[in-house]
């Protein structure tokens, strides 16, 4: 197999040679002879002529190589207790069934389907069964306000909606179907059809005349065969995370995406059909949607759902209990559920207590990887721990390290590299380059490779205005950073997180890196607060690890700042804090952070986990 350089090289110099070699990967009902349609800039599509299904490239055709008593899918919820494994027959005849049921609902090619499910097999097969149908689905993650499920619901305007009675947390129960129908009456949009999947922990009751159980509905629910659709016909709508206002639906169409997540399979994650693969995410966020569904399922993994979090369910050795029971090869991340598992237990106890031999990556994305926990989980688990850099927008990795190509030298606090079809590049605002070392905002060079976004929902305007206007012939990525002389890629944060102290710009997430080496900070976040002097200050939060003291702490941060950084960073306040705010995809919330510090009525952004741990830090952040 060529080596990185090579297979990046050609992809930027041949983008259509290069993506007609994977599309071979993939079983098309009609193959594509035109690889990219360029003749609308800057709406580019990918294999327009091909047509296929992708639940059919997903699960039938596994089936049909002979592999259909191999594991498809296993779900493993240490808040239930529960446990299934599903082969990938099981899986296609469910699905086909299901998909059956939507079709007796009136939901046909193009319909969109709501799913406002919790981490259960069920949302997997829904999801599958809508596409099996041509239909779009659309998922919302469970939990979610009826305020924001209703503003979805409408934009979306689905033809049926799929729901549970309630959601499990480790503390609490969550009543999912409450809320549908709060959001239902909310909307403008009228769904003729709902279906719930009852769940004993909390069964609910059923509104005659337009909810069906998802048991009776699959009683005698006949298996319907794969609609074939085109390759730029969309697969699902996926809403960005704390959206306000009219929702950001990012669309993803079938061709582009099945291709792409085919050869990150192989070459970025090295996971070969039958290997096992856990990404420790959900459904509802686009990481579950490419790597706990389409992309393990499309190359013949096995795909493991965990409704359970990192710690707590029961303790921090609960990924290592999962890795070991079921033979996981590469895990897969955000850094926030490493960083609480090492708060939890610093010195790795958990680990010695499970075999862990079987697993050989770590990769992590979401956020930043910190350099700190970064080599904390190199030390302990011994295997390449890979950074990579994504987005919603993107649906794979902008920039990691291919595992399946070359086991490249990583370096702490980088991506690594732009993967093939990410021509990426580092922008001063007049758009020139910028130089290695030089911070500046990251840009992909048009047309983006396949699987990445078309456009948005219904709103071709609102595309190019968000992502296209900034620096005409690129995408806007909204996140900044810089290339090292070697070519890697560091990515410091959103842009919006550069301050400016006295005319001096500064990224948080540099400050941030300095504060994460200390020994007795298990994850910190920085914020630029305004200051009538120097316009900006930068402000620290730190959360201790399990045992550690606060004595003498602040002294020694705000030294470390000063003598990495120099004192133009201005760093004088550092706060000691129980918990951070975050998402539920582990993203600390920083813009709502600075909001508050700043005396704004900030709105709360209707991602977030715990309302609490924001409550109890508002007091701080005005005072």
């Amino acid at each position: 197999m060529p080596g990185y350089r090579d297979l990046f090289d050609a992809s930027i110099a041949d983008p259509e040679t290069f993506w007609a070699q994977a599309a071979q990967a993939v079983t098309w009902t009609r193959a594509p002879q035109t690889i990219l349609d360029d003749s609308r800039p800057p709406f580019y599509r990918w294999f327009p002529d091909g047509e296929l299904n992708t639940c059919a490239n997903a699960l039938d055709r596994h089936v049909d190589a002979g592999r259909g008593d191999q594991a498809a899918l296993i779900y493993d919820s240490p808040l239930t207790d529960g446990k299934r494994t599903f082969t990938y027959r099981q899986l296609r005849d469910e699905t086909a069934r299901f998909a059956g049921v939507l079709r007796g609902l009136g939901v046909g090619k193009g319909d969109r389907v709501v799913i406002y499910l919790p981490m259960v097999p069920e949302a997997v097969i829904a999801m599958l069964a809508s596409a099996r149908l041509g239909a779009v689905h659309s998922v919302v993650f469970g939990g979610f306000a009826a305020h924001e499920l209703a503003a979805r619901i409408d934009d979306a305007r689905p033809a049926a909606i799929v729901t549970a009675s309630c959601g499990i947390e480790p503390t609490r129960i969550v009543d999912y179907k409450s809320i549908v129908d709060a959001a239902l009456d909310l909307a403008d949009h009228d769904t003729p059809a709902c279906v719930v999947l009852q769940r004993e922990q909390a069964p609910c009751e059923l509104v005659a005349g337009r909810d069906v159980a998802w048991t009776d509905a699959m009683a005698d629910a006949q298996p319907v065969d794969p609609v074939p659709v085109a390759a730029t016909d969309p697969l699902y709508v996926l809403y960005t995370s704390g959206t306000t206002g009219k929702p950001k639906g990012i669309v993803r169409d079938n061709g582009g995406y099945a291709v792409a997540l085919l050869w990150t399979m192989r070459h970025l994650y090295d996971v070969a059909p039958g290997e096992v693969f856990w990404t420790a995410s959900d459904v509802g966020w686009v990481v579950g949607h490419s790597y706990i569904v389409y992309g393990p399922l499309l190359a013949g993994a096995t795909t493991l759902l965990y409704e359970g979090k990192p710690v707590g369910t029961p303790d921090a050795g609960a990924y290592w209990r999962v890795v070991a029971e079921h033979g996981v090869k590469a895990l897969f991340s955000a850094p926030t559920a490493i960083r609480a598992i090492k708060k939890d237990d610093p010195d790795g106890t958990h680990l010695d207590r499970h075999d862990l031999s079987g697993l050989r990556y770590l990769f992590q994305a979401g956020e930043r990887l910190d350099p700190a926990t970064y080599h904390w989980a190199v030390e302990k688990l011994g295997i390449p721990v890979v950074d990579h850099w994504w987005q919603t927008e993107t649906g794979w990795a902008i920039a990691g390290a291919p595992m399946g190509v070359e086991a490249m030298p990583l370096k702490a606090g980088s991506a690594t590299v732009p993967m093939p079809g990410f021509d990426v590049h580092v922008l001063r605002p007049d758009g020139t380059d910028c130089a290695p070392g030089e911070e500046g905002s990251i840009c992909v060079k048009l047309p983006l490779p396949p699987g990445t976004l078309p456009t948005l929902w219904g709103d071709d305007e609102r595309f190019v205005a968000s992502y296209l206007s900034a620096f005409p012939g690129y995408y806007l990525s909204g996140d900044g950073g810089h290339f090292d002389e070697d070519g890697y890629l560091f990515v410091m944060g959103r842009t919006d997180d550069v301050i400016n102290v006295a005319g001096h710009r500064l990224s948080t997430g540099a400050i941030e890196a300095v504060l994460a080496t200390h020994p007795a900070v298990a994850e910190c976040a920085v914020i630029g607060a305004a200051d009538d002097l120097k316009g900006q200050v930068p402000r620290g939060f730190v959360v201790l690890k399990s045992g550690a003291s606060a004595d003498g702490l602040v002294g020694e941060l705000v030294s470390a700042v000063r003598n990495t950084i120099g004192a133009v960073a201005a760093l004088k306040r550092v706060d000691v804090v129980a918990a951070l705010p975050k998402t539920r995809s582990g993203k600390i919330l920083r813009k709502t952070m600075r909001g508050i510090a700043d005396g704004r009525d900030e709105p709360v952004p209707s991602t977030i986990e715990d309302i609490g741990v924001l409550e109890a830090l508002t007091p701080i952040l005005r005072s």
